[in-house]
């Protein structure tokens, strides 16, 4: 369901730097100029942050949650969770923000931890039907609710800044399942919360 986090040897600090050394020599520009001196530093600093999605298993979030839930039986939604990803195909960023729901059987979890999830699947190289699948699956696998809904709006700088340059442009995915699929009732109710 999830790519597992590289543990082959990983590159070291100085070799990404090293490659933005020579993206900023490729793109025309001097790595020695003043300015630019410690751009490579930098720039493999807010990568590691950007991309620490591959040191934790977002399903690991989902581990701790509370039976006591004084007969709670509906919808748990939590809406406009704000995201930065990258595009796996230009390595830009993709902006948006995810709905998460999901039906609960016999428990529910800290909403922090859904926000922790989609954190955990976005910030990786992605594209975002497959980060709108992954947190669902991830919520199903743990959880195990009656079911899931995930939906995922976001504008890709990949489309937005380069190539067909449509600004505003945003893409919407989804995916349902369980009763959030099967049931009208509870997709219509779930669509609707999201909504808004």
């Amino acid at each position: 369901m999830t790519d597992a986090p590289p543990t082959a040897s990983r590159l070291t600090q100085a070799d990404a730097e090293a490659a933005v050394r020579t993206l900023i020599e490729w793109a025309g520009d001097d790595p020695d100029r003043e300015g630019l001196l410690e751009t490579p530093a930098r720039v493999a600093r807010s990568y590691r942050e950007l991309f620490s999605g591959y040191e934790v298993d977002p399903l690991s979030y989902l581990e701790k949650t509370f039976e006591e839930t004084g007969g709670y039986d509906q919808l748990v939604v939590l809406k406009d969770i704000r995201f930065v990803s990258f595009c796996e195909h230009h390595m830009l960023p993709v902006v948006g923000k995810a709905h998460v729901a999901y039906l609960p059987t016999d428990r529910v979890v800290g909403i922090s931890k859904l926000a922790r999830v989609v954190r955990g699947f976005a910030r990786r190289l992605q594209i975002q039907e497959k980060m709108t699948a992954e947190i669902a699956e991830a919520i199903q696998t743990v959880l195990k609710p009656q079911g899931v809904g995930v939906v995922i709006e976001a504008e890709h700088s990949c489309m937005t800044l380069r190539g067909v340059n449509a600004p505003g442009a945003s893409l919407s995915t989804s995916h349902l399942i369980g009763v959030v699929r099967d049931d009208p009732r509870t997709r219509e109710e779930f669509l609707r919360l999201v909504r808004g």
